[in-house]
């Protein structure tokens, strides 16, 4: 998250600060953004586009002041803008005797991508420029954007589609530009404000920021509406605590302000600081995602597959408008690798803007009453011992028949993702097995709508439309059960791959291990798993019931001979800016590809988004070419004739 990348970023910055001979060449503070993608036409900005440093608190700002003025003492006399920070996607539109020429991405701030024709699809963009005081060759900055309500909206269309959600507004507006059909950039309803001018050839006669964002308006661009300006720093501080609460109130997302130096020439004689940063501007940035607060207690979830999953109970606190009294703290490992303790003060942000994290202990809050985590070594649900394998971070319950493990495995058995029961949630499951009615997911199949009349809050109709669609549930072919059945290590990738493989469900319950791990993409450590839950008494005879109930057709034969990814063993990392993992690799298989789970010396492509992490370093050490999605549509469209046009 920006919450997380920004703390880091400043810890960085100090190490370097105090030790500069371990500055390294390729260190982010020498870096403006991440390195463009491949498929798009590159050009190189006129004029780098440069990132602000960041301020948290009125003492910083106050610090960049005396910095700038022991530079130039005028800087104690300048007047001040102020903006909000709208998060959106930078972007660089060159203007030509007052026309639209060429529009592209920030990129990494030297070069960026082109894409014009996606821009020319905002209306808030003008082709062509009211008035006639223009310069002959200009750069207009500026920040894209989707409103808040636009993104609700765009969300829900995608779920009603069948499709995953988006994360947040900054990640949509950033992936819609990068489309290559232009209806989808337009169907994203994105919006534009333009906050800067880079003369390139000509003058314009505006002397301050404030003038300027006047003369942006005038010649027919939207600034962002709440820009102010003061007489000195002293009354912007003043005003800044009235523009945070303003914050949760916009139709755009925005997490701070960026204070200018309002005289144009002290700008030019601040400059720039390291190639990246300006002098003469300052994000005084608020921390919606963070937020501080106690830890109470570390309690323990049992998941489907057994595993004890450590969360933090927290005195409740708001982040970003939520109340947030609980917070996932991954495994023992990074409990302990971050030393977070019970009774601590901790920061908490919300990865992704949705997951409660804990980002680590203030520790000069300490007292010497926080007392350090020990994972249980018994199971809470059921008390059977746990256990950790040697080669995996996490702590097992190896009871099959654990309670919590067996309400997970139906939630998950009942998910869109996997048996799709609609109706079939969570709450709805506890009140079927507290009730007695259903023990494990085949007991699923002999619920009828007189069971469940005689529970809380089911209606006839309630009860009947149910037991229809648990009753749907089994023309699920038999890739999908097999995910549903929830065995560990096996994920949608790997069941299809089972399933292709076998074709029934009887042929892979007598599998052998050698037949298992041969096909591309499982692995010994996967094909020693399966092996072992389909050899246990309690699954052998949960898939008897399971088959006696009609559960699971056999698995569709797929035959593709021709397509543009035909031969490609491809692997996918990270998170694609529009595709769901599913969606992709639909279309790789539809396209003649296999998609495996693992980078070997057999994987020909990688397709990788963002936080691609460790396979993307392996796909680099071993020469495999690496795409992203935007590479991925181009390689559908052009060499199948517009197959792989990105969703809408």
């Amino acid at each position: 998250s920006d919450a997380e990348w920004d703390l880091l970023f400043r810890e960085l910055r100090d190490l370097e600060t105090k030790f500069p001979a371990l500055i390294t060449p390729d260190s982010p503070t020498h870096r403006v953004g991440g390195t463009p993608a491949t498929a798009l036409t590159k050009h190189a900005h006129r004029r780098a586009m440069l990132s602000l440093s960041n301020a948290f608190s009125p003492e910083e700002v106050r610090e960049w002041e005396e910095r700038n003025a022991r530079l130039n003492p005028d800087t104690r006399l300048s007047s001040y803008t102020t903006e909000i920070k709208i998060d959106g996607a930078a972007v660089n539109l060159t203007y030509a005797e007052g026309r639209f020429v060429l529009g592209t991405t920030r990129g990494n701030g030297i070069q960026g991508e082109v894409i014009t024709t996606n821009l020319k699809t905002i209306p808030d963009i003008p082709l062509v420029l009211k008035g006639n005081d223009h310069p002959p060759l200009m750069e207009i900055r500026g920040e894209v954007y989707m409103p808040k309500e636009v993104f609700v909206l765009v969300n829900a269309e995608r779920i009603g589609a069948g499709e995953a959600p988006f994360a947040n507004p900054r990640n949509v507006s950033a992936g819609s530009l990068r489309q290559l059909d232009p209806s989808i950039t337009r169907s994203r309803r994105l919006r534009f404000f333009a906050f800067h001018i880079e003369v390139i050839n000509g003058t314009i006669p505006q002397s301050t920021q404030h003038e300027t964002l006047e003369l942006l308006e005038a010649w027919g661009f939207p600034v962002e509406p709440h820009h102010q300006q003061f007489e000195n720093l002293a009354l912007v501080l003043n005003a800044i605590p009235t523009v945070e609460t303003l914050l949760p109130t916009l139709p755009f997302a925005a997490d701070g302000v960026v204070i200018k130096v309002n005289s144009r020439a002290l700008q030019e004689d601040l400059g720039v600081v390291g190639g990246r940063e300006p002098r003469w501007a300052i994000a005084r940035k608020f921390a919606p995602e963070v937020a501080i607060t106690r830890l109470k207690a570390i309690q323990i979830n049992v998941g489907r597959t057994g595993s004890l999953n450590p969360y933090a109970i927290l005195d409740p606190v708001e982040i970003a408008g939520v109340t947030v009294s609980s917070a996932t703290l991954h495994n023992e490992e990074i409990i302990a690798q971050r030393d977070i303790r019970i009774g601590d003060w901790v920061e908490i942000i919300r990865a992704g803007e949705v997951i409660p994290q804990v980002l680590g202990p203030l520790r000069e809050r300490r007292d010497g009453t926080e007392q350090p985590f020990r994972m249980p070594s018994t199971c809470p649900a059921c008390g059977v011992p746990a256990e950790r394998p040697t080669d995996e971070v996490m702590v097992y319950c190896v009871n099959p028949a654990c309670p919590e493990r067996l309400f997970e495995g139906i939630v998950h058995f009942a998910s869109r993702e996997a048996m799709d029961i609609r109706g079939l949630g969570t709450e709805r499951i506890r009140q079927l097995m507290d009730a007695g009615l259903v023990k494990d997911v085949a007991d699923l199949y002999t619920l009828v709508p007189e069971d469940l009349i005689q529970l809380d809050r089911f209606a006839a109709q309630s009860a009947e439309q149910l037991v229809q669609a648990i009753t749907a549930s089994k023309e699920r072919p038999l890739s999908t059960v097999v995910f549903g059945l929830g065995i560990r290590h096996v994920g949608k990738q790997v069941a299809t791959l089972l399933a292709r493989r076998f074709g029934t469900m009887a042929a892979l319950r007598t599998a052998e291990p050698v037949a298992i791990e041969a096909i591309p993409g499982v692995g010994p450590t996967i094909a020693e798993t399966v092996v072992a839950w389909l050899g246990t008494d309690q699954s052998q005879a949960l898939l008897n019931r399971l088959a006696d109930a009609g559960v699971g057709k056999d698995e569709p034969t797929v035959e593709v001979r021709e397509g543009p990814l035909i031969g490609e063993t491809v692997v996918l990392t990270g998170t694609l800016p529009t595709l769901s993992r599913d969606d992709a690799r639909g279309r790789i298989e539809a396209a003649g590809g296999r998609v495996t789970g693992s980078i070997t010396r057999k994987t020909t492509l990688v397709l990788a988004g963002e936080d691609a992490g460790g396979k993307l370093e392996n796909a680099r050490k071993l020469g495999i070419p690496i795409i992203d999605e935007t590479e991925f549509f181009r390689r559908l469209h052009t060499l199948d004739g517009g197959a792989g046009e990105a969703p809408a």
